[in-house]
């Protein structure tokens, strides 16, 4: 890796969280100022990365050693954006940092500023992990009687049919996309209301399909990504954490629940899958009782990012 002006470098990952095992990788994050060429010159990297080369397939072992260092232009988008790695790397204890500055510590000081009530990106990834491997039969009969309504009005347009989709649970609107169309998700699938239904059917029946079996496969414990569904949970505990008392604590409380799901000695029917369906019902309800602001101090940190660059650079 290239020489960098280094803002901040930290021990990161399982070793963070408290769940590392004999067998975790380690995990380095940071954070980089980029040069006044690249700077000039509008090629600002995002990152830079150094790990093993790997096979197609293969995973990490305990010798691995991954790094990642960000930008300072790209952290605090990533920060601003309620990004997961950003938050985790905010709020990392003095025993994890190998290398610090004065920027770093007054990025701490004000991570405040980055908090939101909408942390979509820690409850979409919890919500995701949850909805792939869920064994409610309710949400298999949702999946049914939207491909049934779709089978009865093939080759037409959703916004055609807005007021007459089924909604429930697992089916409902949820407003407009960035773009200002309408959308509407259907057990965790998200369709625009411009888009046909013979685009929609098709996808939907896969999804029926390899739901069920993996849905049976969670039920016997078989099929588990065990290492997706801990980190889900994770990510719904640090949320909860947030917005009930606005920081969250590493490592984890909960590590040790959260490396037994890890490793899969937890019976996922009954152990697993209501510990997480209940989070996630816990967290949303929190994020909209929340008095955090809708999104984050975009001009606190334009600013700052302007006065560091200054320093830097003159």
């Amino acid at each position: 890796m290239k020489e960098l002006n280094m803002i901040v470098r930290m021990h990161f990952g399982s070793f963070l969280y408290g769940t590392n095992t004999p067998e975790s990788d380690q995990d380095y994050k940071g954070i980089f100022i980029p040069s006044k060429r690249e700077v000039l010159l509008g090629h600002i990297p995002k990152s830079y990365n150094v790990s093993r080369k790997k096979a197609e397939g293969e995973k990490n072992t305990s010798d691995d050693v991954d790094i990642e260092i960000y930008s300072l232009h790209y952290f605090i988008k990533l920060a601003c954006e309620g990004q997961t790695v950003a938050l985790d790397m905010l709020h990392a204890p003095s025993s994890m940092i190998q290398e610090s500055s004065y920027i770093w510590d007054y990025i701490v000081t004000n991570r405040e500023k980055f908090y939101t009530k909408n942390l979509k990106a820690f409850v979409g990834y919890a919500r995701r992990q949850s909805a792939k491997y869920c064994c409610k039969g309710s949400r298999l009969n949702a999946l049914k009687e939207v491909i049934g309504f779709l089978e009865k009005n093939s080759d037409k347009i959703l916004s055609d049919l807005w007021d007459t989709l089924p909604t429930g649970e697992h089916v409902y609107m949820i407003g407009k996309s960035p773009n200002g169309l309408e959308q509407y998700q259907v057990c965790g699938k998200i369709f625009q209301e411009t888009v046909r239904t013979d685009y929609v059917l098709p996808i939907l029946m896969r999804f029926y399909d390899n739901y069920g079996k993996r849905a049976e496969q969670a039920a016997r414990n078989e099929g588990v990504d065990w290492k997706s569904v801990s980190h889900a949970i994770r990510a719904a505990y640090q949320v909860r954490q947030l917005l009930t008392e606005n920081t969250i604590t590493f490592p984890l409380k909960d590590a040790p629940y959260l490396t037994k799901v890890k490793i899969g000695k937890l019976d996922y029917l009954t152990e697993v899958a209501p510990v997480l369906e209940g989070l996630m019902d816990e967290v949303e309800e929190l994020s909209k009782q929340s008095a955090l602001p809708e999104k984050a101090d975009y001009k606190f940190w334009d600013d700052f990012i302007c006065e560091v660059m200054t320093d830097v650079l003159t």
